[in-house]
């Protein structure tokens, strides 16, 4: 009976690569660069000596070289060194993996070859999925749900010993959204800003940094519409429509259009009262983000839901100019929010 083929994550790739645990290839495909370039740059930084790399480190590109040349490289003896590193960047644009796929049936035990593959993943039927499986890595980096995002955050400033506090983690998630290589810039500055200071990030910190108002930003007018709280919601639209980089019509329709078809499904849970119980459900990533629903579900009706869902979307092709010749998107908005709050 065959063994189970190993699932390896990114925690799990990391630990073995700081352990110096190498394996002959890996296969880093998927919609997320952000981990993809990770692991390749710690292998080649961290694996061979700097004295090293000049004879056993080599980095091409997919579209500037053949997979016949990529072999020719990964059957090299390394100089001086245990290891060999070859690093293709942009592997998607590799024309054929047949030598690839015969290299693998007797790789280098001294060559780390590492394939980048972006933006999308090489076909699961194809021979070098199961050649890699069986020697070395495949690793899938996907694309981040929104839902990642607060504990992507969370955990990247506490690596750092920096905590940060719930409203501050919604504000940039929201802002940023699923761009985890931006999302770590935007950290990075908070950390640097934040040496030598208070090791918190606080809605104000963000605001001073990032450049998002503490009380006019994505996460107060979700905080507003899920309250019905009309006032404050009109408040911030008339923001948004004075400082369309805060908050665009664009940038919120995904947003809502996630929190309403949640609040949908969150009506048919068999235990809505408990949060811990709604929040599985959801596939939350933690409790007290059920809150929103409970509060949502006291002020929208489960009819008055699928009616805002339908909304949104009718907005959303109204805003990719889909029979509507000449409503911008300040009016769109203002439409969408009078429908969803009266």
């Amino acid at each position: 009976m065959a063994e189970p083929r190993q699932i390896h994550t990114y925690d799990s790739i990391m630990r073995d690569l700081k352990a110096k645990k190498y394996a002959p290839v890996y296969l880093l495909m998927g919609a997320e660069p952000y981990y993809i370039d990770k692991i390749s740059d710690y292998i080649a930084t961290n694996v061979l000596a700097e004295e090293e790399r000049d004879f056993n480190q080599t980095v091409v590109y997919g579209a500037d070289t053949t997979p016949i040349q990529v072999v020719e490289m990964a059957k090299r003896y390394p100089m001086m060194s245990e290891h060999q590193v070859v690093i293709v960047k942009e592997a998607q644009n590799l024309k054929s993996w047949d030598a690839l796929e015969k290299y693998l049936e007797k790789p280098m035990p001294s060559t780390i070859l590492v394939l980048c593959y972006k933006n999308g993943t090489v076909d699961r039927r194809k021979k070098i999925i199961a050649r890699v499986s069986a020697v070395g890595v495949l690793f899938e980096s996907k694309k981040q749900k929104e839902r990642d995002l607060p504990p992507f955050i969370e955990n990247y400033l506490r690596q750092h010993g920096i905590a940060i506090e719930h409203k501050a983690t919604e504000m940039i998630a929201d802002h940023i959204g699923a761009d985890l290589n931006r999302l770590a810039t935007e950290l990075d500055k908070l950390v640097v800003s934040l040496q030598g200071k208070d090791l918190r990030v606080t809605p104000e910190v963000v605001e001073n940094q990032v450049g998002i108002s503490k009380d006019y930003n994505l996460y107060e007018l979700r905080n507003a519409i899920v309250n019905r709280n009309i006032l404050r919601a009109y408040q911030i639209m008339k923001y948004f429509d004075k400082n369309p980089k805060s908050g665009s019509l664009y940038a919120m329709l995904p947003q809502l259009f996630s929190y309403f078809q949640n609040l949908m499904i969150a009506y048919y849970a068999p235990n809505k009262n408990n949060e811990q119980e709604l929040a599985r459900y959801l596939d939350l990533s933690q409790a007290w983000m059920a809150r929103e629903y409970t509060t949502g579900m006291r002020n929208y009706s489960g009819v008055k839901t699928m009616q805002i869902i339908a909304k949104i979307r009718e907005i959303d092709a109204k805003s990719k100019g889909l029979d509507n010749p000449n409503t911008g998107a300040g009016e769109l908005m203002k439409e969408l929010f009078y429908f969803i709050l009266h």
